[in-house]
This record gives structure tokens, C-alpha cells and sequence, in this order.
């Protein structure tokens, strides 16, 4: 029994593509990392989360690094899973090679417009902001985040949490993947819970986009979740994608798209 248990998970692991599968592993590394470190006085997502550009945290190294981290099993485990499902496909359609180029170029590209957006939010509260408060935010600002509180004043708390709060997480590669995925099985019908009904591959992008618009701009633009990264994702991946089919039509190589 104990071979056969072993035997069914190698066999299971060795259906995963092999981009992905590094994926899954090196996202529950870091994961596992997070937990590991705090009990030697590091916080990773300090060093490895994606921080405003004038932050003194921030380092361009954190656009590739800010993806491989989550602020919870939870959080992980569902980009986990939306990787290995769409990912895979992807994967075998696309190759190695142009898969994992995907994935890092919409993942780096979400945190740019994340970082984008945080820009043009923080401009908009210049108006209310003076030099003593964006030296003391700029000074003190991250330690309040990483103590898990934040300034009781709306403006000191927003100024703050666009200045100090990292971005963590996979989601802004993954929503890229769904766009791949999207666009290139359009008509495939997926189940999504709660919804009993399956859905067409290109229905559920075009929702999720515009789930991702309404939230980021109408219902609660300083919630926790970075909606601009998600769309991010998409907007690369839609690029990247457009560019690839330009390129692959003039070689005659149509066969990456349905």
C-alpha cells in the first residue's frame, strides 16, 4: 500500500507540466519561508513584496519577487490552483519556454500598473498633504503597517498604506493566464462556483475584467485587494498575446490559437 500511495503521487506530479510544476513549488516555498522567518526576526514580505517606488523599501528587484509571495494559505492555495488548471493547458499549447515569458511578463507588468495606480492616488491627496506628514509616513509609516495598524485619520491611512503596504501574490500572472486561456480556447465551457451552469471560456475573461473595473474604480478602491494589478495582468497578457499572433501569422504558424 505505501508504494502504491507513492507510485499514485508520483504519477499525479508527473502530469504537471514542468513551468507549472516549478511554479506550484516555488510559490509554496516562499509560502512556507513566511512563516519560517518571523521566528528569527525577518519579514519577508518587507524584503519581497512590491512597495511604492519612493518608498525606502522598495527595490526593482520586488517586481518579480512580489509574486511568489501570499498573505495566507487561503490566498495562496486558490492562485495555486487557478495555475495549475489554466496554466497547464497553456503550458502544453504554448511550450515551456513562451509560457514562463507570459507569466513573468504579465506578473511584472501588473505591479507596474499597481504601482502606476498608487501614483496617481497619491497624487490625488496632495491637496491635504504637508512635508511634516510625508516625512513621518516616510520615516515611521512601515513600521505601523508591519505592526498591523495604521493611522485612525482617512488621509494619514490611505497616504500611508499606498506609501508602506506591500502588494503580495500571484494573482496579477494569473489573470493573465485566464486571458491566455481565454483567448485561446474561447468556446470552452467552464463551471464556475456557484454558478450551476458552465460559461464560455471568453464570457468568464470579459466578466472578471469587468468585476475587477467595478470594484477598482466604484465600489471600494482602498479595499486590500490591488483590482488595477489584476486588470494589469490582462492589459500585458492581451499585448504580449496580440503580438505573438501578429508575429505568428506573417510566419505562416497559426496553430497557438482557436
Amino acid at each position: 500500500m505505501p508504494h502504491f500511495e507513492r507510485t499514485v503521487k508520483n504519477n499525479f506530479m508527473n502530469t504537471i507540466p514542468t513551468v507549472t510544476k516549478n511554479l506550484l513549488i516555488i510559490n509554496a516555498l516562499f509560502f512556507l519561508a513566511t512563516l519560517v522567518a518571523p521566528k528569527y526576526g525577518i519579514h519577508l514580505e518587507q524584503y519581497l513584496g512590491l512597495h511604492y517606488f519612493l518608498a525606502k523599501d522598495f527595490n526593482l528587484a520586488q517586481l518579480i519577487t512580489y509574486m511568489f509571495m501570499h498573505g495566507g494559505f487561503t490566498h495562496l492555495f486558490f492562485n495555486m490552483f487557478a495555475v495549475w488548471m489554466f496554466g497547464s493547458l497553456l503550458e502544453r499549447t504554448w511550450g515551456a519556454r513562451r509560457y514562463l515569458f507570459y507569466y513573468m511578463v504579465c506578473g511584472i507588468g501588473a505591479g507596474l500598473i499597481q504601482l502606476l495606480v498608487a501614483y496617481l492616488r497619491i497624487r490625488m491627496l496632495e491637496p491635504h498633504i504637508t512635508p511634516e506628514m510625508m516625512a513621518q509616513i516616510y520615516d515611521q509609516g512601515a513600521a505601523i503597517i508591519l505592526s498591523g495598524q495604521n493611522y485612525v485619520d482617512p488621509i494619514w491611512g490611505q497616504l500611508n498604506a499606498l506609501y508602506n503596504a506591500p502588494t503580495v501574490g500571484a494573482s496579477g500572472a494569473i489573470f493573465g493566464i485566464l486571458l491566455g486561456f481565454g483567448m485561446s480556447y474561447p468556446d470552452e465551457r467552464i463551471i464556475v462556483f456557484p454558478i450551476p451552469i458552465p460559461i464560455k471560456a471568453k464570457y468568464l475573461v470579459i466578466g472578471y475584467a469587468l468585476i475587477e473595473l467595478y470594484s477598482g474604480v466604484l465600489n471600494n478602491p482602498y479595499d486590500n485587494v490591488a483590482h488595477f494589478a489584476h486588470l494589469g495582468g490582462m492589459l500585458f497578457g492581451l499585448i504580449l498575446m496580440l503580438y505573438w499572433r501578429h508575429k505568428d501569422k506573417l510566419k505562416g504558424n497559426g496553430f497557438y490559437y482557436q
